[in-house]
Protein backbone atom coordinates (compact mmCIF):
# COMPACT_ATOMS: atom_id res chain seq x y z
CA UNK A 1 0.00 0.00 0.00
CA UNK A 2 1.08 3.46 -0.95
CA UNK A 3 2.40 5.31 2.09
CA UNK A 4 0.66 8.54 2.94
CA UNK A 5 2.15 11.59 3.77
CA UNK A 6 2.72 12.58 7.41
CA UNK A 7 0.47 15.05 7.72
CA UNK A 8 -2.58 13.39 6.28
CA UNK A 9 -1.69 10.06 8.67
CA UNK A 10 -1.77 12.54 11.68
CA UNK A 11 -5.21 14.05 10.28
CA UNK A 12 -6.86 10.88 9.58
CA UNK A 13 -5.72 9.48 13.18
CA UNK A 14 -7.59 13.06 14.80
CA UNK A 15 -10.14 12.33 12.94
CA UNK A 16 -11.02 8.31 13.20
CA UNK A 17 -9.06 7.22 15.89
CA UNK A 18 -10.31 7.77 19.98
CA UNK A 19 -8.48 11.08 21.50
CA UNK A 20 -7.42 8.50 24.52
CA UNK A 21 -5.22 6.47 22.81
CA UNK A 22 -1.45 7.92 23.64
CA UNK A 23 1.16 7.96 20.90
CA UNK A 24 5.10 8.11 21.80
CA UNK A 25 6.22 11.98 21.44
CA UNK A 26 2.58 12.60 20.80
CA UNK A 27 3.93 16.64 20.45
CA UNK A 28 5.65 15.73 17.40
CA UNK A 29 5.23 11.67 16.43
CA UNK A 30 7.14 9.49 14.74
CA UNK A 31 5.82 7.72 11.59
CA UNK A 32 7.42 4.66 11.51
CA UNK A 33 7.14 2.68 8.34
CA UNK A 34 9.52 -0.12 8.96
CA UNK A 35 12.09 -1.72 11.21
CA UNK A 36 15.17 -4.36 11.82
CA UNK A 37 16.96 -5.62 14.82
CA UNK A 38 17.45 -2.71 16.96
CA UNK A 39 16.49 -0.08 14.53
CA UNK A 40 13.30 1.74 12.99
CA UNK A 41 12.80 3.81 10.26
CA UNK A 42 10.74 6.69 9.30
CA UNK A 43 9.01 7.88 6.25
CA UNK A 44 12.64 9.58 5.35
CA UNK A 45 14.02 6.38 5.78
CA UNK A 46 15.97 8.03 8.68
CA UNK A 47 16.82 5.23 11.37
CA UNK A 48 16.12 5.72 14.86
CA UNK A 49 17.74 3.13 17.73
CA UNK A 50 14.88 1.56 19.48
CA UNK A 51 15.98 1.70 23.71
CA UNK A 52 12.87 0.48 24.50
CA UNK A 53 10.87 -1.71 22.40
CA UNK A 54 10.92 -4.41 24.76
CA UNK A 55 7.91 -5.81 22.47
CA UNK A 56 10.50 -6.94 19.20
CA UNK A 57 12.62 -9.03 21.87
CA UNK A 58 14.47 -10.61 19.22
CA UNK A 59 14.72 -7.75 17.33
CA UNK A 60 12.39 -6.00 14.77
CA UNK A 61 11.35 -8.26 12.22
CA UNK A 62 13.34 -11.11 12.98
CA UNK A 63 13.47 -13.31 10.02
CA UNK A 64 13.15 -16.58 11.65
CA UNK A 65 10.49 -15.37 13.39
CA UNK A 66 8.74 -13.79 10.27
CA UNK A 67 9.19 -16.77 8.37
CA UNK A 68 7.67 -18.82 11.34
CA UNK A 69 4.47 -16.88 10.64
CA UNK A 70 4.09 -16.85 6.97
CA UNK A 71 5.03 -20.29 6.93
CA UNK A 72 1.95 -21.33 9.13
CA UNK A 73 -0.31 -18.96 7.92
CA UNK A 74 -0.10 -20.53 4.29
CA UNK A 75 -1.10 -23.56 5.92
CA UNK A 76 -3.43 -23.05 8.63
CA UNK A 77 -4.72 -20.16 10.65
CA UNK A 78 -7.73 -21.13 13.11
CA UNK A 79 -8.63 -21.68 16.66
CA UNK A 80 -6.94 -23.62 19.45
CA UNK A 81 -9.98 -25.85 19.88
CA UNK A 82 -8.71 -27.83 16.66
CA UNK A 83 -5.86 -30.16 18.38
CA UNK A 84 -2.62 -29.10 16.64
CA UNK A 85 1.44 -29.80 17.48
CA UNK A 86 2.00 -26.22 17.78
CA UNK A 87 0.54 -25.31 20.95
CA UNK A 88 1.50 -28.41 22.81
CA UNK A 89 5.17 -28.05 21.31
CA UNK A 90 4.93 -24.34 22.57
CA UNK A 91 3.64 -25.70 26.24
CA UNK A 92 6.03 -28.07 26.56
CA UNK A 93 9.04 -25.53 25.84
CA UNK A 94 7.30 -23.12 28.33
CA UNK A 95 7.29 -24.93 31.24
CA UNK A 96 10.72 -26.27 30.63
CA UNK A 97 11.49 -23.11 31.44
CA UNK A 98 9.78 -22.67 34.63
CA UNK A 99 10.18 -24.47 37.98
CA UNK A 100 9.29 -27.91 38.41
CA UNK A 101 5.49 -27.27 39.64
CA UNK A 102 4.55 -24.52 37.11
CA UNK A 103 3.62 -26.99 34.53
CA UNK A 104 0.20 -26.44 33.15
CA UNK A 105 -0.31 -23.54 30.59
CA UNK A 106 -2.99 -21.31 29.20
CA UNK A 107 -2.55 -19.42 25.96
CA UNK A 108 -4.29 -15.73 25.87
CA UNK A 109 -3.49 -12.90 23.43
CA UNK A 110 -1.68 -10.55 25.75
CA UNK A 111 -0.33 -9.98 28.93
CA UNK A 112 -4.04 -8.19 29.89
CA UNK A 113 -5.61 -11.22 29.27
CA UNK A 114 -2.84 -13.45 31.28
CA UNK A 115 -2.84 -11.09 34.24
CA UNK A 116 -6.83 -11.12 34.38
CA UNK A 117 -6.98 -15.11 33.74
CA UNK A 118 -4.68 -15.41 36.46
CA UNK A 119 -6.66 -12.95 39.18
CA UNK A 120 -9.65 -15.57 37.95
CA UNK A 121 -8.12 -18.57 38.73
CA UNK A 122 -7.01 -17.38 41.86
CA UNK A 123 -10.17 -16.63 42.98
CA UNK A 124 -11.26 -19.83 42.08
CA UNK A 125 -8.63 -22.14 44.08
CA UNK A 126 -8.85 -19.65 46.92
CA UNK A 127 -12.44 -18.67 47.12
CA UNK A 128 -11.18 -15.37 48.26
CA UNK A 129 -11.40 -11.96 46.76
CA UNK A 130 -8.60 -9.57 48.05
CA UNK A 131 -6.08 -8.66 46.05
CA UNK A 132 -2.66 -7.07 46.79
CA UNK A 133 -0.86 -4.94 44.51
CA UNK A 134 1.94 -2.75 45.01
CA UNK A 135 1.89 1.77 44.34
CA UNK A 136 3.19 2.26 41.15
CA UNK A 137 1.77 -0.91 39.09
CA UNK A 138 0.54 -1.84 35.86
CA UNK A 139 -0.87 -4.65 34.93
CA UNK A 140 -3.43 -3.91 31.55
CA UNK A 141 -5.36 -2.62 30.65
CA UNK A 142 -8.83 -4.50 30.88
CA UNK A 143 -11.37 -3.21 33.58
CA UNK A 144 -10.09 -6.07 35.52
CA UNK A 145 -6.72 -5.21 35.05
CA UNK A 146 -7.18 -0.89 35.78
CA UNK A 147 -8.85 -2.10 38.75
CA UNK A 148 -5.68 -3.29 40.50
CA UNK A 149 -3.29 -0.94 38.18
CA UNK A 150 -2.61 1.83 41.01
CA UNK A 151 -0.44 3.23 38.03
CA UNK A 152 -3.78 3.89 36.14
CA UNK A 153 -6.56 4.13 39.43
CA UNK A 154 -5.20 6.55 41.06
CA UNK A 155 -4.77 9.38 38.32
CA UNK A 156 -7.19 12.27 39.21
CA UNK A 157 -9.37 11.06 36.42
CA UNK A 158 -9.14 7.68 37.38
CA UNK A 159 -11.57 5.19 39.04
CA UNK A 160 -10.06 5.11 42.45
CA UNK A 161 -9.25 2.34 44.52
CA UNK A 162 -11.96 -0.54 45.18
CA UNK A 163 -12.90 -2.20 48.64
CA UNK A 164 -10.99 -5.55 47.58
CA UNK A 165 -7.82 -3.69 46.50
CA UNK A 166 -5.11 -3.14 48.84
CA UNK A 167 -2.05 -1.29 47.74
CA UNK A 168 1.79 -2.19 49.47
CA UNK A 169 4.76 0.53 49.53
CA UNK A 170 6.89 0.00 46.11
CA UNK A 171 10.26 -1.47 47.30
CA UNK A 172 12.34 0.93 45.83
CA UNK A 173 15.02 1.38 48.28
CA UNK A 174 16.48 4.73 46.49
CA UNK A 175 13.27 7.04 46.19
CA UNK A 176 10.48 4.73 47.97
CA UNK A 177 9.17 4.75 51.71
CA UNK A 178 11.52 3.23 52.97
CA UNK A 179 14.77 3.99 51.16
CA UNK A 180 18.62 4.63 52.24
CA UNK A 181 18.64 7.93 52.97
CA UNK A 182 16.97 7.40 56.18
CA UNK A 183 17.03 3.60 56.40
CA UNK A 184 20.21 0.68 56.73
CA UNK A 185 20.08 -0.95 53.48
CA UNK A 186 19.01 -4.47 55.51
CA UNK A 187 16.72 -3.18 57.62
CA UNK A 188 14.28 -1.99 54.07
CA UNK A 189 13.37 -5.35 52.65
CA UNK A 190 11.79 -6.29 56.50
CA UNK A 191 10.40 -2.71 56.37
CA UNK A 192 8.72 -3.36 53.09
CA UNK A 193 7.30 -6.96 53.80
CA UNK A 194 6.06 -6.22 57.23
CA UNK A 195 3.52 -3.88 55.33
CA UNK A 196 2.28 -6.72 53.30
CA UNK A 197 1.87 -9.14 56.43
CA UNK A 198 0.06 -6.15 57.74
CA UNK A 199 -2.48 -5.80 54.55
CA UNK A 200 -2.59 -9.85 55.35
CA UNK A 201 -3.84 -9.44 58.43
CA UNK A 202 -6.27 -6.88 58.01
CA UNK A 203 -7.86 -8.66 55.51
CA UNK A 204 -8.45 -11.58 57.79
CA UNK A 205 -9.33 -9.50 60.81
CA UNK A 206 -11.69 -6.67 59.42
CA UNK A 207 -13.14 -8.93 56.81
CA UNK A 208 -13.20 -12.74 58.47
CA UNK A 209 -11.83 -14.03 54.61
CA UNK A 210 -8.29 -14.94 53.20
CA UNK A 211 -6.58 -13.15 50.84
CA UNK A 212 -7.12 -13.85 47.26
CA UNK A 213 -3.56 -13.08 45.52
CA UNK A 214 -0.20 -10.80 45.66
CA UNK A 215 0.82 -9.70 42.22
CA UNK A 216 3.60 -7.88 40.97
CA UNK A 217 5.95 -7.65 38.14
CA UNK A 218 9.39 -9.28 38.93
CA UNK A 219 10.95 -5.55 38.64
CA UNK A 220 8.82 -2.92 38.62
CA UNK A 221 8.60 -1.34 35.16
CA UNK A 222 5.75 1.60 35.40
CA UNK A 223 6.58 2.06 38.82
CA UNK A 224 10.30 3.25 37.57
CA UNK A 225 12.62 0.40 37.01
CA UNK A 226 12.64 -0.89 40.37
CA UNK A 227 14.65 -3.68 41.14
CA UNK A 228 13.45 -5.40 44.81
CA UNK A 229 15.57 -5.60 47.39
CA UNK A 230 17.54 -9.45 48.14
CA UNK A 231 14.57 -11.92 49.76
CA UNK A 232 11.37 -9.48 49.23
CA UNK A 233 9.76 -11.93 47.31
CA UNK A 234 10.41 -14.53 49.53
CA UNK A 235 9.32 -12.83 52.62
CA UNK A 236 6.26 -11.22 51.10
CA UNK A 237 4.87 -15.00 49.29
CA UNK A 238 5.39 -16.62 52.82
CA UNK A 239 3.11 -14.02 54.54
CA UNK A 240 0.57 -14.21 51.63
CA UNK A 241 0.72 -17.93 51.70
CA UNK A 242 -0.02 -17.97 55.66
CA UNK A 243 -2.65 -16.07 54.75
CA UNK A 244 -4.52 -18.57 52.02
CA UNK A 245 -3.58 -16.24 49.35
CA UNK A 246 -1.39 -17.33 46.00
CA UNK A 247 1.30 -15.01 44.38
CA UNK A 248 1.15 -14.52 40.91
CA UNK A 249 4.90 -12.96 39.07
CA UNK A 250 4.04 -10.53 36.37
CA UNK A 251 7.11 -10.83 33.42
CA UNK A 252 5.08 -9.30 31.06
CA UNK A 253 7.39 -7.07 30.49
CA UNK A 254 10.94 -8.48 32.16
CA UNK A 255 10.48 -12.30 31.23
CA UNK A 256 12.05 -14.61 28.21
CA UNK A 257 16.00 -14.00 29.65
CA UNK A 258 16.03 -10.07 29.74
CA UNK A 259 17.76 -10.65 32.88
CA UNK A 260 20.45 -12.15 31.26
CA UNK A 261 21.05 -15.24 34.29
CA UNK A 262 17.71 -16.93 34.16
CA UNK A 263 14.58 -16.72 31.69
CA UNK A 264 12.99 -15.02 34.12
CA UNK A 265 13.30 -12.21 36.60
CA UNK A 266 11.51 -13.56 39.48
CA UNK A 267 14.14 -16.16 39.46
CA UNK A 268 16.88 -13.17 40.96
CA UNK A 269 15.13 -14.06 44.27
CA UNK A 270 15.32 -17.52 44.45
CA UNK A 271 11.06 -18.21 44.49
CA UNK A 272 8.36 -19.74 43.24
CA UNK A 273 5.11 -18.32 42.44
CA UNK A 274 1.91 -19.87 41.61
CA UNK A 275 1.22 -18.38 38.47
CA UNK A 276 3.46 -16.18 35.77
CA UNK A 277 1.69 -14.37 33.51
CA UNK A 278 4.01 -13.69 30.33
CA UNK A 279 3.59 -11.75 27.15
CA UNK A 280 4.74 -8.83 25.20
CA UNK A 281 8.23 -10.64 24.08
CA UNK A 282 7.15 -13.70 23.74
CA UNK A 283 5.77 -13.11 20.14
CA UNK A 284 8.33 -10.49 19.12
CA UNK A 285 5.24 -8.17 18.22
CA UNK A 286 2.69 -10.48 17.70
CA UNK A 287 -0.40 -10.83 19.79
CA UNK A 288 0.47 -14.35 21.93
CA UNK A 289 0.34 -14.64 25.77
CA UNK A 290 0.00 -17.12 28.59
CA UNK A 291 -0.88 -17.97 31.80
CA UNK A 292 1.78 -20.82 33.60
CA UNK A 293 0.25 -22.82 36.78
CA UNK A 294 0.42 -25.51 39.17
CA UNK A 295 -1.82 -28.64 38.32
CA UNK A 296 -4.05 -28.36 41.72
CA UNK A 297 -4.68 -24.28 40.45
CA UNK A 298 -5.50 -25.75 37.02
CA UNK A 299 -7.88 -28.64 38.21
CA UNK A 300 -9.83 -25.74 40.69
CA UNK A 301 -11.04 -24.54 37.26
CA UNK A 302 -11.55 -27.54 35.73
CA UNK A 303 -13.89 -28.54 38.93
CA UNK A 304 -16.29 -25.56 38.31
CA UNK A 305 -17.35 -27.08 35.29
CA UNK A 306 -17.15 -23.70 33.15
CA UNK A 307 -14.58 -24.74 30.29
CA UNK A 308 -11.85 -21.89 29.32
CA UNK A 309 -12.11 -20.61 25.61
CA UNK A 310 -10.03 -18.07 24.15
CA UNK A 311 -10.40 -17.94 20.26
CA UNK A 312 -7.09 -16.60 18.86
CA UNK A 313 -5.19 -17.69 22.37
CA UNK A 314 -2.42 -20.13 21.49
CA UNK A 315 -3.32 -20.71 17.90
CA UNK A 316 -1.23 -22.18 15.03
CA UNK A 317 0.30 -19.25 13.90
CA UNK A 318 0.84 -17.77 17.33
CA UNK A 319 2.58 -20.46 18.43
CA UNK A 320 4.55 -20.92 15.49
CA UNK A 321 6.01 -17.72 15.86
CA UNK A 322 6.47 -18.19 19.92
CA UNK A 323 8.46 -21.37 19.33
CA UNK A 324 10.95 -19.43 16.67
CA UNK A 325 11.46 -16.32 19.26
CA UNK A 326 12.27 -19.20 21.57
CA UNK A 327 15.43 -20.95 18.75
CA UNK A 328 16.05 -17.39 18.26
CA UNK A 329 16.96 -16.69 21.81
CA UNK A 330 19.01 -19.93 22.23
CA UNK A 331 20.52 -19.77 18.90
CA UNK A 332 21.76 -16.66 19.28
CA UNK A 333 22.95 -16.96 22.73
CA UNK A 334 20.56 -13.27 23.64
CA UNK A 335 20.34 -14.33 27.22
CA UNK A 336 24.31 -14.14 27.23
CA UNK A 337 24.07 -11.18 25.06
CA UNK A 338 21.86 -9.63 27.61
CA UNK A 339 24.44 -10.35 30.48
CA UNK A 340 27.32 -9.02 28.63
CA UNK A 341 25.97 -5.59 26.57
CA UNK A 342 23.57 -5.05 29.80
CA UNK A 343 26.68 -5.07 32.76
CA UNK A 344 28.56 -2.78 29.86
CA UNK A 345 25.55 -0.51 30.06
CA UNK A 346 25.23 -0.37 33.59
CA UNK A 347 28.84 0.14 33.84
CA UNK A 348 28.85 3.35 31.27
CA UNK A 349 25.63 4.38 33.22
CA UNK A 350 27.86 4.63 36.11
CA UNK A 351 30.36 6.84 34.83
CA UNK A 352 27.68 9.21 33.13
CA UNK A 353 26.34 9.47 37.47
CA UNK A 354 29.95 9.95 38.39
CA UNK A 355 30.10 12.84 35.49
CA UNK A 356 26.57 13.98 36.12
CA UNK A 357 25.41 15.10 39.52
CA UNK A 358 21.78 15.16 37.51
CA UNK A 359 21.68 11.48 37.99
CA UNK A 360 20.71 10.50 41.03
CA UNK A 361 20.10 6.61 40.99
CA UNK A 362 21.78 3.72 38.14
CA UNK A 363 19.80 0.81 38.60
CA UNK A 364 19.15 -2.47 36.50
CA UNK A 365 19.85 -6.46 35.45
CA UNK A 366 20.91 -7.30 32.09
CA UNK A 367 19.21 -5.10 29.64
CA UNK A 368 16.52 -3.56 31.96
CA UNK A 369 17.87 -0.18 32.86
CA UNK A 370 16.41 3.10 34.93
CA UNK A 371 18.52 6.69 35.37
CA UNK A 372 16.53 8.38 37.78
CA UNK A 373 17.55 12.10 37.07
CA UNK A 374 17.17 14.56 40.16
CA UNK A 375 17.58 18.38 41.13
CA UNK A 376 19.68 17.54 44.09
CA UNK A 377 21.25 14.33 44.53
CA UNK A 378 21.95 14.63 48.06
CA UNK A 379 18.09 15.26 48.69
CA UNK A 380 17.01 13.14 45.71
CA UNK A 381 14.94 15.88 44.53
CA UNK A 382 13.02 14.58 41.56
CA UNK A 383 13.55 16.18 38.12
CA UNK A 384 10.32 15.41 35.79
CA UNK A 385 11.13 18.57 33.84
CA UNK A 386 14.96 17.36 32.59
CA UNK A 387 14.10 13.70 32.12
CA UNK A 388 10.62 14.48 29.99
CA UNK A 389 13.92 17.22 28.12
CA UNK A 390 16.76 14.73 28.21
CA UNK A 391 14.14 12.08 26.25
CA UNK A 392 12.92 14.53 23.75
CA UNK A 393 16.76 15.77 22.95
CA UNK A 394 18.06 11.86 22.61
CA UNK A 395 14.52 12.08 20.25
CA UNK A 396 15.86 14.50 17.78
CA UNK A 397 19.27 12.64 17.76
CA UNK A 398 17.18 9.63 16.69
CA UNK A 399 17.61 7.59 19.84
CA UNK A 400 14.23 6.52 21.33
CA UNK A 401 13.86 6.37 25.10
CA UNK A 402 10.85 7.00 27.23
CA UNK A 403 10.38 8.76 31.34
CA UNK A 404 8.32 6.55 34.07
CA UNK A 405 8.05 6.09 37.75
CA UNK A 406 6.10 7.49 40.10
CA UNK A 407 7.69 11.02 39.79
CA UNK A 408 7.81 10.76 36.08
CA UNK A 409 11.48 11.42 36.54
CA UNK A 410 12.95 8.05 35.38
CA UNK A 411 14.71 7.13 32.29
CA UNK A 412 14.03 3.76 31.20
CA UNK A 413 15.99 1.25 28.41
CA UNK A 414 14.60 -1.73 27.71
CA UNK A 415 16.03 -2.20 23.79
CA UNK A 416 15.63 -5.44 21.71
CA UNK A 417 17.56 -8.26 23.15
CA UNK A 418 20.10 -7.68 20.18
CA UNK A 419 21.19 -4.54 21.99
CA UNK A 420 24.74 -4.43 21.24
CA UNK A 421 27.97 -2.35 22.87
CA UNK A 422 28.48 -0.17 19.71
CA UNK A 423 24.77 0.56 20.44
CA UNK A 424 26.02 1.42 24.26
CA UNK A 425 28.38 4.09 23.41
CA UNK A 426 25.93 5.85 20.64
CA UNK A 427 23.51 6.06 23.74
CA UNK A 428 25.81 7.11 26.15
CA UNK A 429 28.06 9.51 24.25
CA UNK A 430 24.99 10.99 23.50
CA UNK A 431 23.49 11.33 27.02
CA UNK A 432 26.77 12.85 28.09
CA UNK A 433 26.42 15.84 25.40
CA UNK A 434 22.78 16.30 26.62
CA UNK A 435 23.02 16.15 30.51
CA UNK A 436 26.45 18.32 30.05
CA UNK A 437 24.54 20.85 28.37
CA UNK A 438 21.42 20.54 30.47
CA UNK A 439 24.05 21.16 33.46
CA UNK A 440 24.82 23.98 32.49
CA UNK A 441 22.01 26.03 30.95
CA UNK A 442 18.48 26.72 33.36
CA UNK A 443 15.06 25.48 32.83
CA UNK A 444 13.99 28.42 30.75
CA UNK A 445 16.48 28.41 28.67
CA UNK A 446 16.65 25.08 27.65
CA UNK A 447 16.79 24.32 23.90
CA UNK A 448 16.71 22.05 21.24
CA UNK A 449 19.26 24.45 19.38
CA UNK A 450 21.71 24.11 22.15
CA UNK A 451 22.41 20.84 22.09
CA UNK A 452 25.43 19.41 20.32
CA UNK A 453 25.36 17.83 17.09
CA UNK A 454 24.95 14.35 17.19
CA UNK A 455 27.43 11.77 17.04
CA UNK A 456 27.85 9.63 13.69
CA UNK A 457 25.22 7.66 13.20
CA UNK A 458 26.34 4.01 12.00
CA UNK A 459 23.87 1.44 11.09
Amino acid sequence: MEQLPKDETIALRNKYIGKPCQLFFGQDPIKIVRAKGQYMYDEKDEAYLDCINNVAHVGHCHSKVVEAGYEQMKLLSTNNRFLHDNIVICAKRLVETMPEKLNTCFFVNSGSEANDLAIRLSQIHTGNKDIITLEGAYHGHLTSMIDISHYKFSLPGGIGQKDHVHVASSPCTYRGKYNTLNHKLEDICDLYTEEVREICENIVNKKGTGVCAYISESMLCCGGQIIPPPNYFKKVYAHVRAHGGLCIADEVQVGFGRVGTHWWAFQLQDVVPDIVTIGKPMGNGHPVAAVITTADIAESFRKTGVSYFNTYGGNPVSCAIANAVLDVIKEEDLMGNAIEVGNYLFQECLKLKNRHSSIGDVRGVGLFLGLDIVKNREKRTADPEAASFIVAQMKEKRILLSVDGSKNNVIKMKPPMVFSKANVDEVVSMLDRILEQLEQTSPLSRDTDKIPNGVERKV
